[in-house]
Formats: C-alpha cells, structure tokens, sequence
C-alpha cells in the first residue's frame, strides 16, 4: 500500500481545514466509502462533476465500462488504485473486437501490429512503452519498466527484449479481422483520422481507411486509501507510418498523475495532444483551481487556439479526475463518451461536451 508522503499530510490537513472554514465538504460515516460534494469556484463551468464516491474508477469510451468493472473489483474491496488501472485496461488489450486496443488492434501501413501503453501511480513513478510488437499486454510490462529498471520508457526492440526477459509470452498480434481490413485498406490506402471510431462497430463492407483510425483506452481511479493511479493503452491510429507514437505512452502527454491535486488521460489524434502537452495541463489547471471539466475545457481550447482549422476535422478529448473524486471531461466534437464506475453504480456512461 501507498503510504502518504509529509507533503501530502500536509496538503490534506489545509484542504480540510480550508473546507470546515467554507462549510462546502459533507462527510459520512460509511467506509470505506466517502462521499464529497463539488466545490465551486471562479473556474467552474455547469458540469457533471456532481458529487460522487471513493473509491471510484473513470475510463474512456463506452467500452471503459467493462474495463471499469475489472478494475472495481480491486478497488470495493480497498485495494490500490495502481493494481486497479492495470486490471482495468488489460480488459480492453485482450478484446479482440476492439480495433484500437491491445491484440485486436488494426497494424500499421506495412501489416506490423505495434502498441504503446504508460501507466504511473501515486508517488509518481511512471513506465512507459512504445512500438511494442508480438506482446498481447503491453501496460503490463510498462509496468515492469516503472518497477523493474530505473529508466521511465522503452521502445521497439528493446522494449520486446526487455518484456520476452521478464517472462512475457511472444505471439503473432495480427488477428484474421484486423488481417483482412489492413488487406482492404491496401485497395485505397488512405490515411486518414476519422472521429471517435472507439464506439463505432466495424463492418467489413466499408473501407477502414475511411472509417477507423485511433486509438485508445485511458483509466484513472481513485482508491478507498484517496491514492490516484492512471493507465493509458492503445494499438494507435490504423494503417499509421511504421514506427509511428503518438501520445498514449507519452506522459504528460496521454496521462499524468498528481497525487496531491487530480490525475488525467486523453484520447484521438495523439500529435495534436502531444502539442500541447494535455494531460499535464490539465492537471496543473487544477492545481490552479479548475474543476475537471473546466480544465479539460481549457485544454480543449488550446488545440482549437493553435489549429484551428485542424482541429475542426479531428477529435481530441480529455477525462480527469481530481482527489475529492470529482471528475470531467471535455472534447473538441460530439460523439465522445466515457464510464463511470463507483459504489452506486458500476456501468454509468457519460457523453462528454464538446466545442464544435
């Protein structure tokens, strides 16, 4: 168990304080759940970051659902938001109809199946791996990186070395599925991003090229013990240039975490999140006082600031969660959703706002 840094005593005892002062926070005596109701400030946006529970787990997408369920049954019985992340998205890296994730993800322009993954936890250490072949769990061993070498990420052939070394199975990636629609991309070969491809069935009489394109299931949780923990892992945008990252593994890009002020993932076109350095934006506009959405909001609007005409034909959106278990999100279109997964209720979804 993650045991609680002086600084973070420290910030707890002027949260609370600073609370009792204002008369906003309501506690109950049921454990370990805690319910906390949301603040408000000159940051706050109408959202729907109503009060909610501890622990509790939020993901992306409509499949985040069953991921969140994985993970919930870690985090009910009190164990930690770390252990939580990683049984949650393995849920999506094993689902072979999920084109964007794990081994039933598309390949890219060559026919190479290639994913990425990050994860990182309380005290901050994080793990990070990129253009990972032939491993069917790639957040796994990202794990293994934050927790078994001094380094933060690996990449390709090293990445694989270090995963067969740790006792990781090889296998082939390249599902029958995924086969046929790289094979019918080839007819046209266009690479292009479409949006929010994440809820969209597939159906082989439609082009892939013209239809899927990213990308990624991202998780944060907060546990009963009030540690934060987040994963983020992807098979990346479809029939992409070989070699291609973009910011699932990337922290402070596709995740970050701060255990004293909240934690946040993103999803769609990762070079335009990378650009902005997202995650941690939107982490540190919470520092700041921004509720979660509002700071997913503003980071939103940084891409539309920097490109917009760009940012009219992709999709970007951020979730977050902050450590009075509020949570937020917001996106640059419609057609973004995540889930939700606490005490009261294990299969929420929720459709995110957007700007355009």
């Amino acid at each position: 168990m993650i045991q609680p840094t002086n600084s973070r005593r420290h910030f707890i005892k002027k949260a609370v304080l600073g609370a009792a002062a204002v008369g906003t926070i309501n506690s109950l005596a049921a454990q370990p759940t805690e319910t906390v109701s949301t603040s408000q400030d000159n940051h706050s946006i109408s959202d729907k970051t109503s009060s909610t529970t501890k622990p509790i787990v939020i993901s992306t997408w409509d499949f985040g659902v069953a991921a969140n369920q994985a993970a919930w049954k870690i985090l009910q019985p009190g164990g930690s938001a770390l252990d939580a992340v990683e049984a949650g998205v393995q849920v999506a890296e094993a689902d072979l109809s999920n084109p964007t994730v794990g081994k039933g993800g598309y390949p890219d322009r060559d026919g190479h199946v290639s994913l990425d993954a990050c994860i990182m936890d309380a005290e901050g250490n994080c793990g990070s791996v990129a253009a990972l072949e032939h491993i069917a769990h790639p957040i796994s061993v990202a794990r293994k990186v934050m927790e078994e070498t001094p380094h933060v990420m690996l990449v390709g052939e090293g990445a694989l070395q270090f995963a067969l070394e740790q006792g990781f199975e090889r296998e082939d990636l390249l599902i029958e599925s995924s086969k046929e629609a790289w094979q019918e991309w080839l007819k046209e070969k266009q690479y292009k991003p479409i949006m929010n491809i994440e809820n969209k069935a597939f159906q082989t009489e439609r082009l892939p090229g013209n239809q899927y394109n990213h990308d990624t299931i991202g998780m944060l949780a907060l546990d009963a013990q009030g540690n934060l923990s987040g994963a983020c892992t992807t098979s990346g945008m479809a029939f992409k240039m070989r070699g291609r990252v973009g910011d699932s593994p990337i922290i402070g890009a596709g995740l970050y975490v701060d255990n004293e002020v909240g934690a946040a993932t993103s999803t769609g076109v990762g070079e335009e999140v990378i650009r902005t350095v997202g995650s941690f934006l939107v982490v540190e506009l919470m520092r700041q006082g921004y509720t979660p959405e509002a700071a997913c909001k503003e980071a939103v609007e940084r891409i539309v600031k920097k490109k917009p005409e760009i940012a009219k034909e992709i999709q970007v959106g951020f979730l977050a969660l902050n450590k009075k278990g509020e949570y937020g999100s917001y996106a640059l279109q419609a057609g973004f959703s995540f889930a939700i997964c606490h005490n009261e209720q294990q299969d929420l979804i929720e459709k995110g706002k957007h700007i355009f």
